[in-house]
C-alpha cells in the first residue's frame, strides 16, 4: 500500500470533523450487511430451545381477555441479557434498543429503535418468573444439552471392519455423556440402572444489597419510619390541634453523637441502644393511640398495605431489641436486621473476613459443569441434612443415582455415609477415624472439589450473586435463579465449542488412520 492510499485511508479516522457538520442521516451504518454468525448472541440463540422454554412462562396467561401479554421470548431473553451483562433494569432496555445483535437474540425480524417494554416492568417480570418457573427452564436447557451431545455422537462417521488393531492403540476421550451410559444399560431394562456420573455439592450465601446492620442503625431506621407513620395518621380534625411529640430532633442528635465515635465501648453502645429503644417505644404507643380513633375501613384508607407491613415489622423490631437489651444478649430467634427486608437473616459462615453474611443460603450441586439449585432458604440450615435430598433430586432428573459424590466435610457424617453405602454410591471424602492402607494409597485431593468453588466465584464476581439488589423476597429468589440459568447458558456455549472441536479431531483422526492403514496394506 503506497503513501497516497494510506493518507486517504487515515483521513476519515484521524482528521477532526466538527460535530456541527455531522448529521444522523449522513452517518454510514453497516446494517445493510448480513449479521455475522460468529457473534456470541447469535451462537447462544442457536443453542437455546426457545420453543420449549417459553411454554412454562406462557402457561400463566390462561385468560384470553384484555391486552395480550408480551412475547415470552422477549421477556426471558431480556432477563438473560440483564444478568449475563450484569446491567441495571434501565440500562438493559437501553442496550436492547441500541444493539442489533441483542434484538436478533430476542427474536426481532428487523432492527427497531423502540423499547421492548418499560424498565419498571422488570419488577413484575421477576414476580412472574419465580424460582419454580426458572428452575423448570433450567432443567429444559440441561436436558437439551444432553440431546445435542447424543446427536453429536450419532453424526460421527462409523468405523469400518478393517479398523481393528491400530485403532485400539489410539485412545480418545469423546463419548462420555449421560445419554451413552443410559443406552448401554437398555439391554437390562428390567434391572435397576447402574449408578453413573459425578455429583459435586456445596452451600453458599447470596448476600443482599443492604447496609451492614448494627442494632443502633436498625433502631434509628425503625424510629424514623415510626415518625413517618405518625405524620401520616395524624389528622387535625379527628385528633385535635395538639400533635403528639416525637422528640425526633433530640433522638437524631443522640444517634449522631453515638454513631460518630470511632471507638465505642460496650457500655456506650448499650446506652445508645437503650435510648433509641425508648424513643421507638414512645412512637409505637402514639401510633396505637392514633389508630384507636379510626375504624378498620378508615385505617386501610389511611395506611397502604406496605405501610401496615412496616408497622408490624417495627413492632417485631422493638420486641426483639428490647428483649436482647434487657437480657444483655446479642442473638435471638428470627432476628430482623433490616426493616425494608425483614426476611433477611444473619447467616454465620465462619470464613475469614466474612464471619457473618446477610442473605439467603443456597444448596447447589454441579453435574458435568451444569449448576442445579437444590435448596434456597432465608434461614440458616445445616448442609449435612441436605445431602440425601440432593442425591434423590439427581436420580429424579437423570433416572439413576450418581456413582460418586464429592462434598465438604460437613456433609460426611455417619448417617450420610451409611445411606450412600446402601445406595452403592462412593463418597469421595476423607474416611472417619484412622485411615486404612487403601485411603492412604488413594487420598482424596481437595482439587477435585475446585469446580464447584470456581462456579461460586464465577457467579459472585461475574454475574452479581454477591450483591442481590432486588427488594422483595420473591423477586430476590427470581434474581438468584436467573443467575443460575445464566451460568448454565455460559457452560452450554463452552460445551458446544468443545463438542465441535472433538468432532473435528475425531474425523481428522479417522481420515489419517484410514490413509495410514491403507498404505501399510
Amino acid at each position: 500500500m503506497n503513501s497516497s492510499k494510506l493518507a486517504k485511508k487515515g483521513a476519515s479516522t484521524s482528521k477532526y470533523v466538527s460535530p456541527n457538520q455531522l448529521t444522523i442521516g449522513g452517518f454510514e451504518t453497516p446494517f445493510e450487511q448480513h449479521l455475522t454468525s460468529e457473534n456470541r448472541w447469535v451462537k447462544l440463540d442457536k443453542l437455546i430451545p426457545w420453543d420449549k422454554i417459553v411454554v412454562p412462562y406462557d402457561r400463566q396467561f390462561k385468560s384470553l381477555e384484555g391486552r395480550p401479554p408480551i412475547n415470552g421470548r422477549i421477556v426471558i431473553g431480556a432477563v438473560i441479557i440483564k444478568h449475563m451483562l450484569e446491567l441495571s433494569d434501565r440500562e438493559t432496555i437501553l442496550q436492547i434498543q441500541e444493539n442489533v445483535f441483542l434484538q436478533y437474540f430476542l427474536g426481532y425480524s428487523s432492527f427497531t429503535n423502540e423499547a421492548p417494554f418499560s424498565p419498571s416492568l422488570f419488577v413484575e417480570i421477576r414476580e412472574r418468573l419465580g424460582i419454580e418457573i426458572l428452575s423448570s427452564i433450567n432443567d429444559i436447557i440441561i436436558a437439551h444439552s444432553f440431546e445435542k451431545t447424543s446427536e453429536t455422537n450419532i453424526k460421527l462417521p462409523a468405523k469400518s471392519d478393517d479398523d481393528s488393531t491400530p485403532e485400539s492403540n489410539l485412545k480418545t476421550d469423546i463419548h462420555t455423556s449421560e445419554e451413552e451410559t443410559i443406552t448401554e444399560t437398555k439391554e437390562e431394562e428390567k434391572s435397576t440402572p447402574a449408578n453413573t456420573g459425578k455429583l459435586l455439592m456445596d452451600a453458599t450465601v447470596a448476600p443482599q444489597n443492604i447496609t451492614f446492620p448494627t442494632d443502633l442503625k436498625l433502631l434509628n431506621a425503625a424510629r424514623k419510619k415510626s415518625e413517618e407513620l405518625i405524620d401520616k395518621l395524624y389528622s387535625k380534625e379527628i385528633h385535635g390541634t395538639e400533635k403528639v411529640r416525637t422528640y425526633r430532633q433530640l433522638a437524631r442528635k443522640d444517634f449522631l453523637n453515638a454513631v460518630r465515635k470511632k471507638a465505642k465501648s460496650g457500655k456506650e453502645i448499650y446506652k445508645a441502644n437503650g435510648t433509641q429503644i425508648r424513643y421507638l417505644r414512645r412512637n409505637l404507643q402514639h401510633i396505637t393511640e392514633l389508630l384507636l380513633a379510626f375504624d378498620e375501613q378508615k385505617i386501610k384508607h389511611k395506611l397502604k398495605d406496605n405501610e401496615l407491613f412496616y408497622l408490624k415489622t417495627l413492632q417485631l423490631v422493638y420486641e426483639q431489641q428490647n428483649t436482647m437489651h434487657s437480657t444483655r444478649t446479642h442473638s435471638i430467634e428470627n432476628r430482623i436486621v433490616n426493616i425494608h427486608q425483614p426476611y433477611v437473616r444473619p447467616i454465620v459462615r465462619g470464613k475469614e473476613g466474612k464471619k457473618v453474611e446477610f442473605g439467603s443460603k443456597l444448596q447447589v450441586c454441579l453435574v458435568n459443569g451444569f449448576t442445579h439449585l437444590d435448596k434456597l432458604s432465608w434461614d440458616n440450615f445445616n448442609e449435612g441434612q441436605s445431602l440425601q435430598a440432593s442425591v434423590e433430586l439427581y436420580k429424579k432428573k437423570y433416572g439413576f443415582y450418581p456413582a460418586e459424590v464429592l462434598a465438604d466435610q460437613i456433609y460426611c457424617n455417619r448417617a450420610n455415609r451409611t445411606w450412600l453405602k446402601e445406595k452403592g454410591i462412593k463418597l469421595m471424602a476423607k474416611p472417619l477415624g484412622r485411615p486404612g492402607k487403601e485411603a492412604l494409597s488413594n487420598p482424596v485431593s481437595p482439587r477435585e472439589r475446585n469446580p464447584i468453588e470456581g462456579k461460586f466465584g464465577q457467579a459472585k464476581v461475574g454475574y452479581g450473586l454477591a450483591n442481590i439488589s432486588a427488594k422483595l423476597k420473591t423477586t430476590s429468589e427470581s434474581w438468584i435463579a436467573a443467575i443460575i440459568l445464566v451460568l448454565n447458558l455460559v457452560n452450554l456455549t463452552r460445551l458446544n465449542a468443545l463438542y465441535l472441536y472433538q468432532i473435528i479431531r475425531e474425523i481428522c483422526y479417522r481420515i489419517f488412520a484410514k490413509n495410514l492403514w491403507g498404505l501399510s496394506c
